[in-house]
């Protein structure tokens, strides 16, 4: 193995989120060099289900999303700081779901989901906050990037408008707006997008999983495509520009850490088009 693949520095940090009483772990992944070139600022990316996207030993699906190794071998990518952030493991669901699920064939006496403004505030008001003070970021919107899946696509499409004056790119993978689709199209209609956004979109032919077939009726995998193709559709109404949007739609790629990873280096490159 290449001994440069260990320059690059990963942090552990604990934060507390109030509205839980809790910490969370949050990591942050400095550029090589980052001690040395101590006049550089940097772009921050932030990744939701943070657990997946370093390491593949602590993976929920055993395989991750291959950060650093992206980081190494696509040398055309700019020095970034990567934060990832962990997810709530069994409360993952409610942090990551704006609003409550009423659109699923859930038994009456579950609830889910409607925490996710909270846990949104907590990224932007304390983790953003924080990795701005302690390390040599670019803090303004426009070197300020989030990426999710998943359902962590759906709090960072959620983020996007929420936040669009301090986020500037979204990487939006296998987005699972289904689950609440009648509460986003409402909040995104009455909300005015930012054309200066730049959003990477994208989507397999084979998504869905057992746990997502138990959330709703009908063919799961043309769900997560009319997902993708109306958000895509939303940004434009919104007047996003064409060209700030990136949709792809690959044949026969899974819900999982493995089709995402292999596609975020063309992200991030979209992303960071504009980063100086």
């Amino acid at each position: 193995m290449n001994q440069s693949y260990f320059y690059l520095k990963l942090e552990t940090h604990q934060l507390h989120m109030s509205y839980k009483n809790e910490s969370r772990r949050v990591r942050v992944l400095l550029p090589k060099n980052y001690d040395k070139d101590v006049a550089e600022n940097y772009p921050v990316v932030y990744m939701h289900d943070g657990q997946n996207v370093f390491y593949s030993s602590e993976a929920y699906s055993g395989y991750s999303w291959k950060v650093i190794p992206a980081i190494k071998q696509n040398s055309d990518l700019p020095k970034m700081i990567i934060v990832g952030i962990d997810n709530a493991g069994q409360d993952r669901i409610n942090e990551y779901t704006p609003w409550k699920i009423t659109e699923s064939p859930l038994p009456e006496d579950i609830e889910l989901g409607g925490r996710g403004a909270e846990f949104a505030e907590f990224v932007m008001t304390v983790v953003k906050p924080f990795i701005d003070d302690h390390y040599r970021t670019k803090a303004d919107k426009y070197h300020t990037a989030v990426i999710g899946s998943s359902l962590g696509g759906n709090i960072s499409a959620f983020m996007g408008i929420e936040y669009k004056e301090q986020i500037g790119g979204l990487g939006i993978f296998s987005l699972a707006n289904w689950i609440t689709s009648k509460a986003f199209d409402s909040y995104i209609a009455g909300k005015e997008l930012d054309p200066e956004q730049r959003v990477y979109i994208q989507v397999g032919t084979q998504e869905g999983d057992d746990t997502d077939r138990q959330m709703m009726y009908g063919n799961m995998k043309q769900a997560y495509i009319d997902c993708s193709l109306k958000y895509y559709k939303q940004l434009i109404k919104g007047s996003v520009p064409i060209d700030s949007i990136r949709l792809n739609i690959f044949a026969d790629e899974e819900h999982n850490e493995k089709a995402w990873a292999k596609h975020l280096p063309e992200c991030l490159r979209f992303l960071s088009v504009k980063w100086s």
